[in-house]
């Protein structure tokens, strides 16, 4: 019986773009390259930080200026960002819900951990943990973050449902062993999804519950 949500946290319960496309840019022009818009931005998300700017910063890693881009960058998007992120409409009404059902809730992120931990306390305190990018475990689509939060959690793989919104959370669930319950209001389209395995879609945050309690009710 399912009892144990993993939550991706960008494009899935919070709305990060704006501030990462910020962020992004102004790294880049503070060191001389061209900024990209929010669409261009949103196709390189998904993996890490120092993926986002590998794929930002012209040639990558092979560029003398990618360790001050990504120094900037995070230095900046420190100090950022919180200024235009909001929470998906519904998604923390759905969370408490669940929580409020006894449903336990993680969030497994990419993303630097000081920034997972400030914006997971903002947001959503009540979630019972929250996962960024940590020493020693390697980041998603592996399976390491999920398995330690399921420890932590004390959750067998078998009781969890990871629910994200992109391709790396697609790998992430099958790598894991989890069901996976992909969003439609991320950072990757529909179509996107489908063509990349994705079975179950949901297109409002509500649609989460029925999902969750229909399996919560399948026995293994």
């Amino acid at each position: 019986m399912k009892n144990t949500v993993i939550w991706d946290m960008d494009g899935t319960v919070l709305n990060t773009l704006e501030d990462l496309k910020d962020s992004v840019n102004y790294a880049l022009v503070s060191h001389g390259f061209k900024p990209y818009n929010l669409q261009e931005i949103k196709a390189m998300l998904g993996n890490g930080v120092r993926v986002l700017m590998e794929l930002a910063v012209p040639e990558g890693l092979n560029n003398p200026k990618f360790d001050d881009c990504l120094k900037t960058f995070q230095e900046y998007y420190q100090l950022h960002m919180n200024d235009k992120t909001r929470p998906y409409e519904g998604i923390p009404e759905v969370m408490k819900l669940l929580k409020e059902k006894g449903w336990k809730q993680a969030i497994v992120s990419n993303k630097m951990d000081s920034a997972v931990q400030k914006l997971a306390a903002a947001y959503y305190p009540f979630v019972d943990l929250a996962l960024g990018e940590t020493a020693g475990l390697k980041r998603k689509p592996s399976p390491d973050m999920v398995w330690a939060a399921l420890k932590r959690l004390g959750t067998r793989k078998e009781e969890a449902v990871y629910v994200g919104d992109s391709e790396v959370d697609l790998a992430t669930a099958k790598n894991s062993g989890l069901d996976c319950v992909s969003v439609a209001w991320g950072f990757r389209e529909v179509k996107k999804l489908k063509i990349v395995g994705a079975k179950t879609i949901v297109d409002k945050p509500k649609q989460l519950l029925k999902v969750l309690d229909d399996m919560q009710n399948i026995k293994r």
